[in-house]
């Protein structure tokens, strides 16, 4: 039996698209005591080059902040209102009329996610759900808009049981009858499946079965892989697990050319005595790794090379959300846009490194050569005008002796004297923009917790005899580059369809 269900699968037709690179957003919440006001969201997300972000309602105020932006937005139809969609035509056209239509011709909508997982949290709302889902869809057409945005829901990844191994997994029985109705409507308008994939929350529940490691896409030895016996498919982590359980649960219910799209998933950065695991470095590590993975495009075992474009869980962190600390605490930022942690994406490229470009540094490349970073060094200490006394024997800054340690403080006090100014961290080609801090203990960096330009040293003008280059060597770091993983009520992970 085993034997002919692994022949089955292999000869199934790849029905998923595989053209379309994968995308990271971000979703946006307003749980904040201090909520920044939507034209201080939209410069944020504008600084960090975010092109995909997901809202959880259509606040008109964010909807013309982000206008001109082109910023891909899925607004979403709040669950309080689904029931009243769900039971009239002309309701759901209303809504459509107030909150799409005055705002589409400038404000870059592609997508509306009919209530947020609603069948998990409001299930008297389940037999209306996707009455509510096709009104909208005939409302857009009436628009003329149909082509132009997708319509679906979000859910929860506990409506698929029995999930691992994923070619095992189903939909939960009481919402089948429903999910049938709804994947023929996403297969019928080309839409596709709106899922929350949560890994901690996979790992937490799982009392020591999940590794962390597991959780977290950190490199496992092949004997530590999980392997799907049915289909001899190795899982390197709990997201692609998940994801594929999705696939073989619709595939389950007959459909087979529905794409999966992420929307919402993320680490918590703290959390409680009974949550160890809700730390700065593994939500660091998780939304480093996941975000990685989706812009690789590697995909998932059962579809490689097949894009999961995701929105991250979430842009800022929210202190009025109830429940436990981490609830609280799954934010890249805080609400005055300082970032919550720097993701380490040193593969990636320039893309979501949820920096601003107050926390750049300059610091001596690791190649350069020493006799060139010698006389950068006397040039940034003479010339240059850099107070380089922290360098002296017996203060903070001496150790480690070394002619790169001490030219890279050199450097960075240097380029933030200049205000970071294109240019002024170059020294004849021995010096690089990091996002990276370099402070050690007891030594502090100019610009250090943030300071940039309002550090601890005046601007100036460069000197003519700056060793700097004509080329641009410092700026703005992009969060997102090409790619876009903020969802507005949380954030989109990686996908060019998020772009």
């Amino acid at each position: 039996m085993v034997v002919n269900v692994f022949i089955f699968l292999l000869l199934l037709p790849l029905a998923v698209s595989a053209d379309q690179d994968a995308f990271v957003g971000v979703n946006i919440g307003t749980a904040l005591s201090d909520m920044p006001n939507p034209t201080q969201v939209a410069v944020l997300l504008k600084s960090q080059q975010i092109r995909h972000v997901r809202l959880y309602d259509a606040d008109p105020a964010m909807l013309f902040a982000l206008a001109g932006s082109g910023i891909q937005v899925t607004v979403t139809v709040p669950n309080q209102q689904i029931l009243a969609v769900g039971q009239s035509n002309a309701t759901a056209a209303n809504w459509v009329s107030r909150n799409i239509l005055p705002y589409v011709s400038t404000t870059n909508i592609t997508a509306i996610s009919v209530g947020s997982e609603v069948l998990t949290t409001i299930p008297n709302a389940a037999t209306v759900l996707v009455s509510a889902m096709k009104y909208i869809h005939s409302a857009l057409m009436s628009a003329g808009l149909d082509s132009k945005i997708k319509v679906s829901t979000a859910h929860s990844s506990s409506i698929i049981l029995d999930s691992f191994p994923p070619s095992q997994a189903f939909f939960n029985r009481t919402v089948e009858p429903v999910m049938v109705q709804l994947l023929e409507f996403l297969r019928s308008t080309g839409s596709y499946l709106m899922l929350n994939v949560y890994p901690y929350y996979d790992y937490m529940q799982s009392n020591g079965v999940i590794p962390l490691d597991y959780a977290l896409f950190r490199p496992l030895p092949p004997d530590k892989e999980a392997i799907d016996l049915n289909t001899l498919l190795h899982y390197t982590n709990v997201f692609d697990a998940v994801v594929d359980a999705a696939y073989f649960a619709m595939l389950y219910l007959n459909y087979t050319n529905i794409p999966v799209v992420v929307t919402e998933s993320g680490w918590p950065s703290k959390g409680d005595s009974s949550q160890p695991d809700a730390t700065l470095d593994n939500a660091n590590t998780y939304n480093s790794n996941l975000i990685r993975h989706v812009l690789n495009n590697t995909g998932t075992p059962k579809h490689p090379g097949v894009a999961i474009s995701t929105y991250i869980y979430e842009l800022y962190n929210e202190d009025l959300k109830p429940g436990l600390v981490s609830e609280k605490n799954w934010g890249l930022f805080n609400a005055d846009g300082r970032p919550i942690y720097v993701l380490h994406l040193m593969d990636s490229g320039s893309v979501l490194t949820n920096d601003t470009a107050g926390q750049t540094y300059c610091v001596a490349k690791n190649d350069a050569d020493k006799k060139m970073l010698q006389a950068a060094l006397d040039w940034a200490c003479g010339p240059g005008k850099v107070n380089c006394s922290m360098m002296l024997q017996g203060e903070p800054c001496y150790l480690p002796d070394t002619v790169a340690a001490h030219a890279t403080y050199a450097f960075d006090a240097y380029y933030h004297q200049m205000a970071m100014a294109d240019g002024t961290c170059d020294f004849n080609g021995v010096a690089t923009v990091t996002t990276t801090d370099p402070s050690r203990d007891g030594c502090t960096f100019p610009g250090s917790g943030g300071s940039g330009s309002n550090g601890t040293f005046n601007n100036g003008t460069a000197s003519s005899l700056a060793p700097s280059s004509n080329s641009t060597t410092s700026g703005s770091p992009l969060l997102f580059g090409s790619v876009s993983f903020l969802k507005f009520s949380g954030i989109l992970l990686w996908s060019s369809a998020f772009l």
